[in-house]
Formats: structure tokens, sequence, C-alpha cells
């Protein structure tokens, strides 16, 4: 039976004598429209929405284990920060270690201490300094200046070496190459100024191993030029050379002596004052200035002692002189290992025989106050995570208040700072945390008085040390660790196993929507667009059918039947 036909049996069985019936307005009331019509997308979406109920509530979940994962995290980043605060205060070269030095004369005796060096007081008495050898040369008028023909010999601990200038060796850069090159254990530089050049020899090590000379080789000639200064009136160093003259059988050997700031021309006056057989005079070429010295008779040869004249010794190498408890030391360097275990002397000046500088060796309370004070507020941070989730008021606990790891964590930590120690033998002035002057409020909060702090670690450094690390590395910290590494194993620990569980019941749930959504969902939103859209095209033609039926019923009411 057509729907006009069904429609019209149905209305014939009840009809009236009124004479007309809004079919339409009928319908259009039972879908909720205006207009006959469905809204598809809106029905489907609607029952949809009511078929995800259980699904919002998975999501629901989901939401509370990510917070669960957040704050448990938090939690556990903040108890391996106070396990890791409790390995620095436990290990031997930790912070409750580390000495410090004080020196009552500074400016003879500076010193440090390695970690766990013994505290105590040295005297330390510095007589004279370790000094390095060194030589310079006089005044030449550059660096690229032609040096005369001349040889020397260089002797150091490690072997000596004859220089030659005037055979490839030209200037004082020359020069310096040359005596760096002969590895000898010196290094030779120029030292260009406002006055001109000259040559520093330095031996590479301090003490009497780093002693060296220079010494001339003879010259046999008619002729010498010395090597160039600046000018005539250059003053020359403090140095002395031998002029030898006369027949093979009868030489006279005469010292020239040369103090001081004199310069080329009073050399010369003084050798020509002495009647010695030669000639010398001051010459100036391009070079700069010259004492030259030649034969008086032009063919007489002299020998002269060069060129140990033109360099100066500025400083022996020597051993520094010193005594520690009393006891004589001779050090190459002023940089002193060994007198006192664990402790580098550096050694600044000397200090009166009767006035010896005293070194404190001491506990370094700096770097154990900031360690203990990091303790204290990593503590603190991990307490406070914690009792977060436990509420003063019902309803007021967060997301882990159900949790026990936290609940046990929370007793664990609260238990830990009733610790008391107990020293091996003997007694101690520090077996609690309130002789340090840390103190807990009533929900576990710790605060540290900074005066008892600060009169402990003065006063009694190794107890502090003791309570913390115990006997043999057993007190406060590892007792504390040892409780906390039940959480914080990544292994096994109560963090990891949490998180685990957590991590997997939120992949089931993701899984159960993910399936949920493939499975029911997705077949469902097809079959409710199908039908929703059948009765749309349904309801569509209505409007022609009941023009049919309003036709119909119109013709039934005219004819009266």
């Amino acid at each position: 039976m057509s729907s006009v036909s069904a429609v019209n049996s149905l209305l014939s069985s009840t009809a009236t004598t009124t004479p007309s019936v809004n079919v339409s307005s009928i319908l259009a009331s039972s879908v909720g429209a205006s207009t006959p019509g469905i809204d598809v997308t809106a029905a489907v979406n609607a029952a949809i929405y009511a078929d995800r109920a259980s699904e919002r509530i998975w999501q629901v979940e989901q939401t509370t284990l990510s917070s669960q994962t957040s704050a448990l995290s938090a939690i556990q980043t903040a108890t391996k920060a106070l396990t890791t605060d409790m390995t620095t205060l436990n290990t031997l070269s930790g912070p409750l270690s580390a000495r410090t030095v004080t020196s009552s004369n500074s400016s003879a005796v500076l010193a440090t201490a390695a970690t766990g060096t013994v505290t105590g007081n040295h005297t330390v008495g510095v007589t004279s300094l370790a000094s390095t050898g060194s030589w310079y040369s006089d005044l030449s008028a550059s660096a690229t200046a032609a040096l005369p023909d001349s040889t020397f010999t260089l002797t150091t601990s490690t072997g000596s070496a004859t220089i030659t200038t005037g055979a490839g060796v030209n200037s004082l850069n020359d020069l310096a190459s040359t005596i760096t090159g002969k590895n000898l254990g010196v290094t030779a530089s120029v030292i260009n100024d406002a006055s001109g050049s000259r040559l520093a020899i330095i031996s590479n090590a301090s003490g009497s191993a780093g002693d060296f000379s220079i010494t001339s080789g003879p010259t046999t000639t008619t002729t010498w030029n010395s090597p160039p200064v600046p000018s005539p009136t250059t003053p020359l160093g403090a140095d002395s050379f031998t002029l030898t003259i006369g027949a093979a059988g009868s030489p006279t050997t005469t010292t020239i002596a040369v103090t001081d700031g004199e310069t080329f021309s009073q050399v010369a006056d003084d050798i020509n004052t002495q009647r010695l057989g030669v000639t010398a005079s001051v010459v100036t070429d391009s070079s700069g200035s010259h004492l030259n010295v030649v034969s008086s008779d032009g063919t007489t040869p002299f020998t002269i002692s060069e060129p140990g004249f033109g360099y100066t010794l500025a400083a022996h190498g020597a051993n520094a002189v010193l005594t520690v408890d009393g006891v004589p030391i001779s050090s190459a360097s002023n940089k002193v290992t060994g007198a006192i275990a664990g402790v580098t002397l550096n050694l600044q000046g000397t200090t009166l025989a009767a006035t010896p500088a005293n070194l404190t060796i001491a506990s370094d309370s700096t770097q154990v106050s900031a360690a203990i004070s990091k303790f204290v507020t990593d503590y603190n941070t991990a307490l406070g995570l914690v009792n977060a989730q436990f509420g003063a008021t019902a309803g007021s606990q967060g997301v882990l208040g159900s949790d026990p790891t936290v609940r046990s964590l929370q007793a664990v930590m609260l238990q830990v700072l009733n610790y008391v120690s107990t020293p091996a033998s003997g007694t101690t002035t520090v077996s609690t945390l309130s002789a340090l002057g840390i103190s807990a409020s009533n929900d576990g909060v710790l605060a540290v008085d900074n005066t008892t702090l600060a009169n402990a670690l003065a006063n009694n450094a190794s107890d502090v040390q003791n309570f913390f690390q115990g006997a043999s590395l057993n007190g406060f910290a590892a007792s504390m660790n040892n409780q906390l590494s039940v959480f914080t194993n990544p292994g096994n620990g109560a963090f990891t196993v949490d998180l685990n569980s957590i991590s997997k019941t939120n992949a089931d749930l993701a899984q159960h929507v993910a399936d949920f959504e493939s499975i029911y969902i997705a077949n469902q939103q097809t079959l409710l667009t199908a039908m929703y859209s059948k009765a749309e095209i349904a309801l569509q033609q209505l409007p022609t059918q009941m023009a049919q039926i309003q036709a119909e019923l119109g013709n039934n009411t005219k004819s009266g039947g």
C-alpha cells in the first residue's frame, strides 16, 4: 500500500465532519521543524555524541593519568636531586673534604690544600726565592744591525755550545734563533725598546739547575770591533775583558773593567791611557757605534777575550731556601709541593728569621655551607610537591592523593629527619640536624639557622663531616640515600614501577578509544547517515503527497460522503 493510501485509510477510519485537517503541520511538528525535513548531519552527530558517552569517560581518565604522570615525574626529579645532594655530601672528594689555607704573611707565602688534607697549623720561613738564570747584551742599534765576527761559549746544565757570529749569524735576530735552536734549556729573544735592541737569554727552568754561563773564546787579530750600540753615549753594563799583547814568550795581559753606565768613549780613553800597544776609538756607521781596537803599529797582533764583553749576568739560577715546621728545604721552584702532605706552597717573598709565616689548614666552610643549604632547599622542594597531594581539607587533595608511592615517600622523608649520629668512638657535638641549626616545621619543611651552622663548621668541622659521612661513609647522607633509593632506583624503584603502570593504563585507554572509534563509531556513523538520509528523502516527498491527500479530503467533503 502506498503512503498516500495508508494515510487515506487512516484518515477515513477517523474522519469527522471537520472540513479540513492540516496533515503537513502535524508531520512538521513531529520532526521539530517549521517545514517537513531532517538535518541529517545534526541528527547523526547527536546520535554519535550519545554513543560516545563511554569514550568521554575514558578520555577523562586519560586526562587524570596525564596529570598524575606530570605530578609524579616532578616528584621523581625533585627526589633525585635530593639523592644527588646526599651523594655529594657523602663523597671524600666533595665539599665536606674541601680545604682552605690561610697565611699570616701572604706577601711571603700563599698555599692551597687538596681535598681531604689533614687540617692543622704549620710554619714556613723563606730565606730566599728560587731564581732563573738570565743574561742580556748591551744595547744594539737594532735587531737587524750587523754583528762583528766573534765566538763565545754558552754552558748550561744540559751541555754547552760554541756560538759564532758573522758567519750566517749576522744580527741579534739571527743570534736569538741560533741560541734557542741549540736546545740547551735556554730561550733567547730580542727585546726592543725606545733605547734600542738587546739580546735576552733566559733559562727555561728556575733553580740552580737552570743556571748557565757565557764565556768568550779569545780572538787574536790586529783589528777588532765590538758589537754595535745605538750611539757613542749609550751606557754599557758592568763587565770586563782582557787584552793580551806582546811576544809569545812574554805577553802582557791587561784586564779592562767596565763599570755600569760607562760609554764606549770612556772605555776607549781607559785603554789608550794605559798605552798597551793598541789604539781604541769609537766608530759610528750604519749599524750604530762600535768600540774599535787596532794594533798601534798595524802589524803586531793582540788577543782580546770577547764577546763576554757586551753581556751582563742578570741573575744566577738558584734554588729557593726555606724551612717548613723547622725542616730545611731547597726547591728549584717557588711552587713547592711535598713539604706538607696535600699542600702546595706558592712562595711570594722572604720572611724574617724570627717571624715565619703561619699557615692554617681548615675545612672550607663556604663550600660545606653551600652544600648543606642546597640539601635543605632541595628537600623542601621535594616535600612541598609531596605535601601538595594531601590537602588539609576534604576534597582538596592532588591527583596523586590516593597513590601509595607518594604517601610512602612522605612518611620516609619525615622519618629520616629523626636520624641520630653515633660516633664510632668518643663523643660528638653534632649528632642531629638540629645541632647544625636545621629545624623542621610541623609539616616537615626545613629551615637553617646560619649562625648555628657557621659555629658548627668553624669549631667542629670534623663532627659535621662525621654526621653526614659516618666512620665509613655510613652516616646521615648514606641513610637518606638508602631509603630514597627504594623510590629512585631506575630499574625497579617505586617511581619507575608507578610511572610504567600509569603509562600502560593510559596506553590501554588510548587503544580502547581508537578501537571504539574504528570498530563501532565509524560503523554507526555510516548506518545512521544512511538511515537519516533515507528518511530525509521520504520527508522531502511528503509535501506532494500531502497535497494529494488534502485534495482527496477536500473532494470527499464537498460530496458530503
